[in-house]
């Protein structure tokens, strides 16, 4: 099972007022596993940040001159995504604005959802923890994430924080026989071994108790009786 946690920092906070990405960072997962595969480049946005966006990420206008175009990769992107669970943290932000980019290739991109299904871990916090704080932040610390290292918002940073919260959020019982199967590989080949034995069927033989041991076990069934100890006696 492939999936990418995504993160993306733009310009401003309102797709409908032209505002663009100016960071994607992605990280893959393989069955549940962190590879260390990512996709991550910063962008230049063709306009100007927003200085409350810029207070939030840290990006400055500057510093995306000379970083490439969103359309010079976007066909490393799709490429990256397709056909993967794309697991986002309020993902009608982030999708809308990714949307909006390949709408302005002109190049005959579909939609995000086109190209994989997409996982919005806020709808999944909102219904594990009604009425709590779900932002990423609060995640972290609800399940023991170390995220004291962002002091600012990133792309890489926030999808690699993400990654690690989906994780948690989404262990439980299989995340526990994913690792038994991994680690145990050789016990659960012995357990299958017996059990398929015991499936077997075998000549057993059976000994009856003789009349002199049945007596012994009624007078110490009587003694229990005796002393309130022998309730199963009085069940027919």
């Amino acid at each position: 099972m492939r999936q990418v946690v995504l993160d993306t920092e733009t310009t401003g906070l309102r797709v409908e007022e032209g505002h663009r990405i100016i960071e994607i960072g992605c990280m893959e997962l393989i069955n549940r596993k962190l590879t260390g595969r990512h996709f991550h480049y910063y962008l230049n946005p063709e306009r100007e940040i927003d200085a409350g966006a810029m207070a939030v990420h840290g990006i400055t206008n500057e510093f995306v001159q000379d970083k490439p175009l969103f359309s010079s990769i976007v066909t490393d992107f799709i490429s990256f995504i397709a056909d993967a669970e794309l697991i986002i943290h309020n993902a009608p932000f982030d999708l809308a604005f990714l949307n909006y980019e390949l709408s302005l290739t002109r190049k005959g991109f579909k939609m995000v959802g086109d190209y994989c299904r997409v996982i919005d871990t806020l709808v999944m916090a909102r219904q594990m923890h009604v009425g709590q704080r779900n932002s990423l932040d609060a995640l972290c610390k609800r399940y023991s994430i170390d995220n004291t290292k962002r002091e600012l918002h990133g792309a890489l940073l926030d999808a690699n924080l993400l990654a690690q919260v989906y994780l948690a959020m989404t262990g439980g019982q299989g995340s526990f026989f994913e690792e038994l199967n991994e680690s145990n590989a050789e016990t659960i080949k012995n357990v299958e071994t017996v059990a398929s034995l015991l499936s077997e069927r075998h000549n057993l033989l059976v000994l009856q108790a003789d009349a002199e041991e049945l007596a012994e076990h009624e007078k110490y069934l009587e003694m229990l009786k005796k002393q309130g100890k022998c309730v199963w006696s009085t069940i027919d």
